[in-house]
């Protein structure tokens, strides 16, 4: 199995990303987190042989530097999917979220007919390995506070930040 690297930055920083040999997204990094090991580290752990080549990444870095640069609010490259069902269905859920919005824990339970499971999908939210493309940054706790982040809530606050700003001068 081959994984394959390739770096962007974000307005939360510089992002490492790999897809898998069919160029689905596999795993998405902040290199300015607060936690986890390298993403390489993880991907050699599993079994795979980590290599850069741009031509098998370049759909994924264009999407992502749509994103960046404000021309895209949701993305369309394949996604590696590595989880429960559970886990799966909510990360499903999240890439319904609009770009600039937010929804709490509790709305996204409710809207997979599962009330009362907001903390089961703050634990899905807790092991995606894809932000940004599936958005865990937009999943705010009840009361508006921003909850919890994997790479540290100063990362979840720029992106909500960059989002807001792209909205703002679209006129949105």
């Amino acid at each position: 199995m081959k994984a394959y690297v390739d770096e962007i930055d974000s307005p939360a920083g510089p992002l490492a990303f790999a897809v898998n040999e069919d160029g689905a997204l596999m795993r998405l990094h902040f290199l300015k987190s607060d936690y986890g090991p390298v993403m390489e580290e993880e991907l050699q752990d599993e079994g795979y042989a980590v290599e850069a080549d741009e031509a098998r990444t370049a759909g994924v870095r264009k999407e992502l530097s749509e994103y960046v640069n404000g021309r895209r609010k949701t993305f369309d490259a394949p996604l590696a999917f590595v989880g429960s069902e559970w886990q799966k269905t909510v990360w499903m859920e999240l890439t319904r979220i609009p770009f600039g919005e937010t929804r709490s824990y509790g709305e996204i339970a409710d809207n997979l007919g599962r009330p009362g499971a907001a903390r089961a999908v703050g634990r899905a939210n807790a092991s995606n390995v894809l932000p940004v493309v599936v958005p865990c940054h937009r999943v705010i706790a009840a009361d508006g506070t921003l909850g919890g982040f994997n790479g540290g809530l100063h990362l979840k606050e720029r992106l909500l930040e960059h989002e807001r700003n792209v909205l703002a001068a679209a006129g949105s």
